[in-house]
């Protein structure tokens, strides 16, 4: 028996995986396709996803091979505003989804969780003591814990009887990388024809001498897991942009629609839900792969501290409290992105007063925080502002704030040096230091750097410890 088993390795499975592993929890990861997939479905990262890599030690990696767009988080459908976030990181790093499956599998591996390929979880069962995975070749495997990342599409979820309600796909894209034989300067002059009138299409340069497009379907293909030719690809162009641009070679082809979904609960028993399992959305604004990350991010520890024995009562299901809120809030957004997009009369005229409204700074910066995850606050009792909020990298005489959250534990940044985590040292890491103005005397950070604890008094500090991170060891 592991102690977990996460069905599904894209992003949100690999994140998680990466996270458990941090605190040598048994990860055994189950993965239906054999080989990654070349298809993108994913374009780039935001603000909070990369603050979570910059707190783990990983962006390096990922600055590597992706390129940074200042100007990425002021948009929303497409109508630019010039915001600043409260982040060093104000900028959307695009980079291909085969990239990111790519770096956060080898993390989770370097920390070595298990990767099994080419299986295919068929049947799941569960009891007071763990869960039987039943696999399409007739294998069974024994968990603890069971977490279905397998994407909107979960067979987890269905299997354990958690509803899907929303609506159903009523438009569907295609999506490829291809090689054009069309001139540039023609491509970039029909798409911003066509864009004028039809906000669901576009071309454009994604390097390596390829160009990425995205044209509205004929319809909605009855099983969107077989992707779409070549030819009914230059179909769809020559429909929006009367020329196909003479696109040939595709890198990748793939669909997605506008099907929005929200699991009705995150948990039963044994089993949870993160990423695409949980929620489903259009693609506008580019949320999905970062909500998964940042799913991952909110449950790794918290289930890590469950397997450990020391996690709080309520400590498991907060995942759920927090983060099921925040995707349908994402729901929300990419709802309202829909129908701005739309070239009726009476979505047009929302588009023009939002646009309106998107030229006042503080309208700019709450849609920019909301889409970037900068802007998220959980409840976690009431308090200053700061409390319940994710706390920004600060410079510190020797590095920075975040060179401090890399082994995913809780920190007490102290900046009074009168106080103590005695009794929870193999949870919380204490740093004293009165370099940094955070106006505020110390604060208490959950591993996934939310401030839950804001103060300067020792008897106060030590009624909030037990809440987030258990009992003393002597008391357990």
């Amino acid at each position: 028996m592991c102690d977990v088993i996460i069905g599904g390795g894209g992003p949100t499975g690999m994140m998680l995986a990466a996270e458990l592993r941090l605190h040598q929890v048994d990860v055994l990861v189950l993965e239906r396709d054999t080989e990654p997939s070349a298809a993108v479905r994913s374009l780039g990262l935001h603000p909070r996803s990369i603050e979570i890599l910059d707190q783990r030690g990983l962006l390096d990696r990922f600055l590597a091979h992706g390129q940074q767009y200042p100007g990425g988080v002021g948009s929303f459908a497409g109508i630019e505003a010039p915001t600043h976030l409260d982040t060093a990181h104000g900028y959307v790093l695009g980079i291909p989804q085969p990239v990111t499956d790519r770096l956060l599998t080898e993390r989770a591996t370097e920390l070595g969780t298990q990767i099994r390929r080419g299986a295919e979880v068929a049947g799941v069962e569960q009891d007071e003591e763990g869960v039987s995975v039943a696999l399409a070749d007739g294998t069974r495997l024994r968990s603890r814990w069971l977490v279905g990342c397998d994407g909107g599409r979960s067979l987890v979820r269905r299997l354990v009887g958690i509803g899907f309600p929303g609506e159903p796909a009523a438009t569907e894209w295609i999506l490829g990388e291809v090689r054009v034989t069309a001139e540039p300067d023609e491509v970039a002059a029909v798409s911003a024809r066509v864009r004028t009138t039809h906000r669901g299409f576009g071309i454009g340069p994604a390097g390596d001498g390829l160009f990425r497009a995205v044209v509205p379907a004929a319809t909605v293909a009855e099983d969107r897991t077989v992707p779409p030719t070549l030819e009914e690809f230059r179909t769809q162009l020559r429909a929006y942009a009367g020329t196909d641009f003479g696109v040939h070679s595709p890198r990748s082809l793939s669909r997605f629609t506008d099907a929005t979904r929200l699991a009705d609960r995150y948990r039963v028993g044994r089993v949870l839900l993160a990423g695409d399992a949980a929620h489903v959305h259009p693609p506008l604004g580019g949320q999905g792969l970062n909500l998964g990350i940042q799913d991952a991010f909110n449950l790794g520890w918290k289930l890590a501290a469950e397997v450990a024995g020391w996690a709080p009562d309520a400590l498991l299901d907060s995942y759920s409290t927090e983060r099921r809120p925040v995707a349908d809030d994402v729901l929300t957004l990419t709802r309202a992105q829909s129908e701005l997009i739309s070239p009726e009369p009476g979505p047009q005229a929302v588009r023009r007063l939002l646009t309106e409204l998107m030229a006042l700074p503080d309208v700019a910066s709450l849609l920019a925080e909301r889409i970037a995850g900068t802007g998220i606050r959980y409840d976690v009792g009431d308090g200053p502002e700061l409390l319940g909020r994710r706390l920004r990298d600060v410079p510190l005489p020797r590095g920075r704030l975040y060179e401090l959250t890399r082994a995913g534990r809780g920190l007490l940044f102290d900046q009074t040096g009168r106080l103590s985590v005695t009794g929870w040292t193999d949870r919380v890491d204490h740093v004293a230091d009165t370099s940094p103005d955070l106006d505020a005397p110390a604060v208490l950070l959950r591993p996934d750097g939310h401030v839950v604890w804001i103060g300067d008094d020792q008897d106060d500090l030590l009624r909030h410890l037990p809440r987030w991170f258990g009992a003393t060891r002597a008391g357990r």
